[in-house]
């Protein structure tokens, strides 16, 4: 598996710090503000920021590979069902719910969270709601010969959930890690219902 390794010090750590979502630099500010200081409001601003900012980031090229995949293989189809302005929508408004819901998962987490799992997730969630019994002509690799198969979307769900465990392993070396494997991954099934939930909006508006 591929990893990027930042040394302690480097600016790419301070970048990834800056720019990951940290639920315990939320969570405090939250706190600082109910206790009278006004100037928590910026950091809770710039912190909320990190809801987007932090699913441009991956913690390896193994994370980011298999999110693209996903996104292409899924996403154009959704893209094509609803729109591409309620396609963006759709992702968006995923970035910001599922983040949310790992920082209300792990208020106290001081380790930065990156990746587009979220919104990859409610894609996926979609594509089951909308093609909950279709499968997807795949090509399966056994040593050197490669077989054409038919896979239930479902599988890729599956499987998709199973890579997430596996990129906890596999990420930026970086002073305290990113990504830690912890009750927040789980969050990531948020994203599959808030993705059947929209697209079946979008087609009772349709």
């Amino acid at each position: 598996m591929l990893e990027i390794t930042l040394e302690p010090g480097n600016n790419l750590t301070a970048f990834v710090y800056n720019f990951g979502l940290l639920p315990a630099k939320i969570s405090t500010s939250f706190l600082e503000l109910m206790e009278g200081n006004l100037a928590a409001m910026i950091i809770i601003f710039t912190s909320f920021l990190s809801l987007l900012t932090a699913v441009f980031l991956h913690s390896s090229f193994s994370q980011i590979l298999g999110n693209l995949i996903f996104l292409w293989v899924f996403g154009r189809t959704i893209e094509k069902i609803i729109g591409c302005s309620h396609f963006i929508l759709l992702y968006f408004s995923a970035c910001l719910i599922t983040g949310i819901i790992q920082v209300v998962a792990e208020p106290s987490l001081t380790i930065p969270l990156v990746g587009s799992n979220g919104p990859v997730a409610a894609i996926l969630g979609a594509y089951i709601f909308k093609f909950p019994n279709v499968k997807i002509y795949s090509v399966l690799p056994l040593v050197i010969i490669f077989i054409p198969v038919e896979i239930p979307a479902f599988i890729y769900m599956f499987w998709w959930f199973i890579q997430q465990i596996f990129y906890s392993v596999g990420s930026l070396d970086i002073a305290g890690g990113v990504n830690p494997y912890s009750p927040s991954y789980w969050m990531d099934g948020a994203g599959l219902i808030f993705g059947a939930a929209l697209i079946s909006l979008f087609q009772r508006k349709g």
